[in-house]
């Protein structure tokens, strides 16, 4: 008998999913301050002109508490025009949140790191390679690695992706730095699954 859970689409799974239905300056700091260990709860700093918060969730271990995988959303304009949604992805591997977020059948984002990267972020202090993946048609997904976990950036439309081409800085909200920040507030974000 095993104590994971069970996934109908991909067997059995680490973590619980549970988003934050409106998130608040309190909840971003209870998420970031979620027990040592765990995955970065990650934001851009500063945030894109216009751009807000709209939503951040965790797979957490029910048995240990530990966050499994993170992902925080943020809604703007499009450098094209228009609304853009922005999720930052942050799990351990074969956790799948963010494929699901994505749009793939599957847990992980496959071999997509081959060639040179697409874009680029600075996570955590570190030029961050990203590559391009497969995902829905509605979306663009990027994935790299930082601080030992994978990291997936995921944006509506496919044209947002020229948001990557701006400084992104990432930033991890569990640092005591970030203790006080808070972000600006939007709509909920319906990115989150």
């Amino acid at each position: 008998m095993s104590s994971s859970w069970e996934c109908a689409d991909h067997g059995p799974v680490s973590a619980l999913w549970s988003a934050v239905a409106r998130p608040t300056g309190e909840a971003v700091r209870q998420l970031a301050g979620a027990p040592e260990g765990g995955v970065p709860l990650w934001s851009p700093l500063p945030l894109p002109g216009g751009w807000t918060l709209g939503g951040l969730g965790t797979a957490t271990d029910p048995r240990t508490g530990v966050a499994r995988a993170t992902a925080t959303a943020f809604g703007g304009p499009s450098p094209l025009g228009g609304p853009a949604d922005l999720v930052v992805v942050a799990e351990e591997p074969g956790t799948g949140l963010g494929a699901r977020v994505a749009g793939r059948p599957d847990v992980e984002p496959g071999d997509c790191a081959v060639g040179p990267p697409e874009a680029k972020v600075v996570a955590a202090g570190h030029l961050t390679a990203l590559w391009r993946c497969d995902s829905a048609d509605d979306r663009v997904a990027f994935v790299g690695e930082a601080l030992g976990v994978w990291l997936w950036a995921v944006l509506w439309p496919p044209a947002a992706e020229l948001v990557l081409l701006e400084h992104v800085e990432l930033h991890d909200l569990r640092h005591d730095a970030h203790a006080q920040l808070d972000l600006p507030i939007g709509a909920p974000s319906p990115r989150l699954p």
